[in-house]
């Protein structure tokens, strides 16, 4: 590690941390509405982005600094188990597929800007419709906070904010001017912040990878060399390999299949999909953003060649920004610093954005103020979406860096247990309405108990998200044993409701609306400028 500031790198980080500040606030020109103050302009970008700016708002959303920093990270201290991340990636497409147009259609029609809008109006229900929003939201901070730690694991590497026992504003002085500046600019440009600066994002972080996966095997002798130092640290140490152990098998298995079933689940991701102009663009998407995972696939690797350079760190998610440190050129490093410090602003902006209009719409606009025009709506989400951050930042200042994948981990598990209600009501009316909200507080509870249980060398509880599998015996992903216990109990209480004839609440949508796309008759009737973003 290199001694004080890397005054070069950190320059080159500054250039682009201010052009994309820039870029960031001129985006509220970008093209501009007649009518700014609803939700569908601030919080959906006036639903009018087309696939190529789809595509990156989706990557720059997807493909975080949880990407470039923890993925990596996990390779280099377990091994082969971290790919979990490639597989489910590769799932979620083929999986998105079939859903994501039925749901930006029948969105479209009504005028929807959440899941929690849809469930509401096909179930007819305010109560599930609430248990939706606030796992939404529950599962977003996390995420956000993942984000600005990516930034802070960055300006460490580069010897910015002092050493340990610096007085503890100047420290995170970096991060809270980080902080503050993606802030004001969310505030002000709403999704066509992100939308823009993910050009700029999504460039730096292919250039980067391109080059690391050529640059540094030159420098560390080629990928025999790299695989074979990777192997004898895995061997010597006995954690894990460069393949799962038989033991960890089901835990690879089950923890891929349930992050593709709940990648989608998460708003930030809604809110990207419901951002485009037509049906076609979500269907093009999901056959192009496959790109992305083979890059993920290269960025994985960059695991193994931090331990085939001899990076040492106490804490893994620095191992990448040391590797970057070590291996490039000064200005080289400033560059891919700037590639994870922006792939963090750009996913944190779209999450505050979505947890906000989560809040606005389905806790707000439903339970407190239900007379709520578009004006103040997006106002209301405005000023909750910089709470939002503000919470996510004090998670960061206030919690042990380290268990910050736990803590995502921990939101996949919730936000899954929305997925019979969201993806199963674009589908079908079968589920009763009881039973989705009794599945999904089965799951919640017995997710948030069993990952309580789950120790790790540095802490006592929510050490990790893989516990046993009842009646299998096999260690597995707790996420996807809460989504079955979901899924059982909803359909058998479905059952039992129907039989006895419970209300099964209103269902406003309609057959066609599923298929719907932007200029077929009735779909631009129901959203005049005037009251576009209000609830039907």
């Amino acid at each position: 590690m290199k001694d004080g500031v890397n005054g070069v790198a950190l320059g080159v980080f500054v250039f682009f941390f201010l052009a994309v500040t820039v870029l960031g606030f001129l985006a509220a020109r970008w093209r501009r509405a007649e009518n700014e103050h609803s939700l569908d302009e601030w919080g959906l970008g006036g639903r009018s982005f087309g696939t190529w700016i789809t595509w990156f708002l989706l990557g720059g959303d997807l493909y975080t600094a949880y990407t470039f920093v923890a993925v990596p990270a996990a390779i280099y201290a377990a091994g082969a188990s971290g790919f979990f991340a490639v597989p489910y990636t590769i799932l979620v497409y083929p999986l998105i597929f079939t859903f994501l147009p039925r749901l930006w259609s029948v969105s479209h029609r009504h005028g929807y800007v959440t899941t929690s809008d849809f469930v509401r109006g096909r179930f007819g229900s305010k109560g599930l419709s609430l248990a939706v929003a606030v796992t939404g939201i529950l599962a977003t901070m996390p995420y956000i906070a993942l984000q600005l730690v990516g930034i802070q694991a960055v300006l460490d590497v580069m010897g910015v904010g002092g050493g340990e026992n610096t007085n503890w504003f100047v420290k995170d002085l970096p991060l809270l001017i980080a902080f503050g500046v993606l802030a004001a600019y969310t505030y002000s440009s709403g999704l066509r912040a992100p939308a823009l600066i993910a050009f700029v994002k999504d460039t730096l972080i292919y250039i980067v990878i391109a080059v690391a996966i050529i640059y540094i095997p030159v420098k560390l002798g080629g990928f025999d060399d790299i695989f074979a130092k990777a192997g004898e640290k895995f061997t010597a140490t006995g954690a894990g390999g460069l393949v799962p152990a038989p033991a960890g098998q089901w835990t690879y298995a089950t923890l891929a299949l349930g992050s593709a079933l709940a990648l989608f689940m998460y708003p930030h991701s809604i809110t990207a999909t419901l951002s485009s102009k037509s049906r076609e663009v979500i269907r093009r998407n999901t056959t192009i953003l496959p790109l992305y995972s083979l890059m993920l696939g290269l960025l994985a690797l960059l695991g193994f060649m931090a331990i085939a350079a001899g990076v040492k760190v106490t804490n893994g998610q620095l191992a990448i920004p040391q590797l970057f440190e070590d291996m490039f050129p000064d200005w080289f490093a400033g560059v891919a610093f700037a590639a994870i410090g922006i792939g963090a602003l750009v996913p944190a902006a779209i999450m505050s954005i979505a947890a906000a209009n989560l809040f606005t719409r389905n806790i707000y606009k439903d339970f407190i103020r239900p007379n709520a025009t578009p004006k103040q709506e997006a106002q209301v989400s405005k000023i909750v979406s910089l709470l939002v951050k503000v919470g996510a930042l004090a998670f960061v200042l206030t919690m042990d860096k380290t268990v910050a994948i736990n803590f995502q981990l921990l939101g996949g598990i919730w936000i899954l247990q929305t997925f019979p209600a969201l993806v199963g009501g674009l589908f079908t009316r079968w589920f009763h309405r009881w039973a989705l909200l009794a599945g999904w507080a089965v799951g919640m509870v017995y997710g948030t108990l069993a990952a309580y249980g789950v120790a790790s060398p540095t802490q006592r509880h929510f050490g990790g998200s893989a516990k046993e599998i009842p009646g299998i015996g096999e260690i597995g992903y707790i996420g996807l044993t809460a989504f079955v216990l979901n899924v059982v109990v909803t359909v058998v209480l479905t059952f039992v409701l129907k039989a006895l004839k419970a209300p099964e609440g209103i269902d406003e949508t309609h057959p066609g609306d599923y298929t719907a796309d932007a200029g077929d008759p009735g779909v631009e009737v129901e959203l005049p400028p005037a009251t576009a973003g209000t609830s039907h």
